[in-house]
């Protein structure tokens, strides 16, 4: 399967996605329907970051927008949070106000980074303006589903809804031209899976249009709970991940905690605007085929010996220990002292969760300890449901059925849900193995 991995530890922005899509290997010529629209350009430039070879994108405005976007009010520039890794101490908004004189050949007319600059929109605004322009129709609606993201993610933060979102920082043209070039750079890559791993959010605080916010973002926040992937915090006190880059990569990746395997066709490096004095502020990308694998999940493992618990009580463990974060909950005969007969209870549960279920399986057993071992994860299955309607003598029944796959979608299991097999048996007479075998057919046929 051709796989898109990208390497999170030093965050992502719209900028930075977009050079290390160039950098791997997307054509420039991709992003001409975002240069066609009137003012927009993308500069585009080779820069070291400490000793890394890496490629720049810059959002410039032309000609009459250049001075202020058909003199659009800048007043609001003074409370704007650029979301670029161009946002330091040694560049300011005023400075980025100036014209800035680029050589393209015969082109000497001037440009101003879009970075800040142009009007501020609705969400409704930013949708029509998406829909105008000459996309492919698979790349538009991903565009859309971006700006869907971030507009929810700012109504939840601001207490609205999607109709009454208005963009402040991410619906100005800088972020319009980063969204709707990513969507297109990533269609002309062509993988067929898109990776991260934990995303690096920074740290510090940061000054937006509604004043100043620890990092990460309010917006961040929101859109990593809808994301598949982690955040971490660090390494650096700045912003490493801004909406932008989270809202782009919400859509479009699948989280990993580690770099899956590849056999590697290419790869390269998307810059951010400033220098660290002791790592390169990059975003790496690297494009190949890579195997399907399971996914790593977390975990501890929580033992107990018992030889003086009711059979009653050892019954409901798995209900018990599942109401306080167990995974799952085993309970082995065994030998103890004196030959006497007892049982090994055995819990997998979350790391954070550990001490919850060991005190409420101390509660419910009467144990006087609670081993903790050293299995640190486990490999797991992707799993999905898929609920069928089994048909018997004319009467629907409906059974759910539980797939199992890895990374590449390979199916290596399904099983239908017992509570559901066994109500349908009761219903009908059937016996529970040839419900659960029909259910499991419908959906493998």
């Amino acid at each position: 399967m051709r796989t898109l991995a990208f390497d999170g530890r030093m965050g992502a922005a719209g900028d930075m996605l977009l050079g290390a899509l160039l950098a791997a290997g997307a054509d420039r010529e991709a992003l001409s329907p975002v240069e066609d629209a009137p003012s927009i350009e993308y500069a585009v430039s080779d820069v070291d970051r400490c000793g890394i070879a890496a490629t720049r994108v810059e959002v410039l405005l032309t000609g009459a927008d250049s001075d202020g976007a058909g003199g659009h009010d800048h007043a609001h520039d003074d409370h704007s949070h650029s979301h670029s890794h161009d946002h330091d101490e040694e560049r300011s908004h005023a400075e980025d106000a100036h014209s800035h004189s680029h050589d393209h050949g015969d082109d000497e007319h001037d440009h101003t980074h879009a970075e800040g600059h142009g009007p501020s929109r609705t969400y409704a605004e930013v949708v029509e303006l998406v829909e105008e322009m000459d996309l492919p129709t698979a790349v538009r609606a991903d565009a859309l589903e971006i700006f869907e993201i971030l507009g929810e993610a700012e109504a939840s933060v601001h207490g609205t809804d999607l109709d009454g979102t208005h963009f402040h920082e991410v619906g100005a043209d800088d972020a319009i031209a980063d969204i709707v070039g990513a969507c297109l750079l990533l269609d002309d890559l062509d993988a067929e899976r898109v990776v991260t791993t934990p995303l690096a959010t920074g740290g510090g605080s940061v000054e937006m249009s509604h004043g100043t916010y620890p990092v990460p973002t309010p917006a961040v926040v929101e859109i990593a709970e809808r994301a598949d992937w982690s955040l971490q915090g660090g390494p650096i006190d700045r912003e490493l991940l801004t909406p932008t880059g989270a809202a782009i990569l919400a859509h479009v990746a699948d989280g990993t905690e580690s770099l899956p395997s590849l056999d590697i066709d290419a790869s390269g490096y998307g810059a951010g605007g400033w220098d660290l004095d002791d790592r390169p502020n990059v975003l790496r990308a690297m494009v190949g085929d890579g195997a399907g694998r399971l996914r790593r999940d977390e975990i501890t493992v929580l033992e107990t010996n018992v030889d003086d618990v009711p059979p009653e009580v050892l019954g409901d463990l798995q209900r018990s220990l599942s109401e306080v974060g167990a995974r799952d909950v085993s309970i082995v005969p065994t030998t103890m002292k004196k030959s006497r007969p007892g049982h090994i209870v055995k819990v997998i549960c979350r790391p954070e969760d550990a001490e919850r279920v060991a005190r409420r399986l101390a509660e419910a057993t009467g144990t006087l300890g609670v081993r903790e071992s050293g299995a640190g994860h486990r490999w797991v299955a992707d799993r999905e449901y898929e609920t069928v309607a089994l048909s018997v003598d004319g009467e629907q029944f409906e059974v759910t059925v539980k797939i199992a796959s890895d990374s590449d979608g390979t199916v290596f299991d399904m099983s239908a849900e017992y509570d559901d097999a066994a109500a349908v048996a009761d219903a009908t007479g059937l016996p529970v193995r040839e419900v659960m075998q029909r259910a499991e057919r419908m959906v493998s046929s």
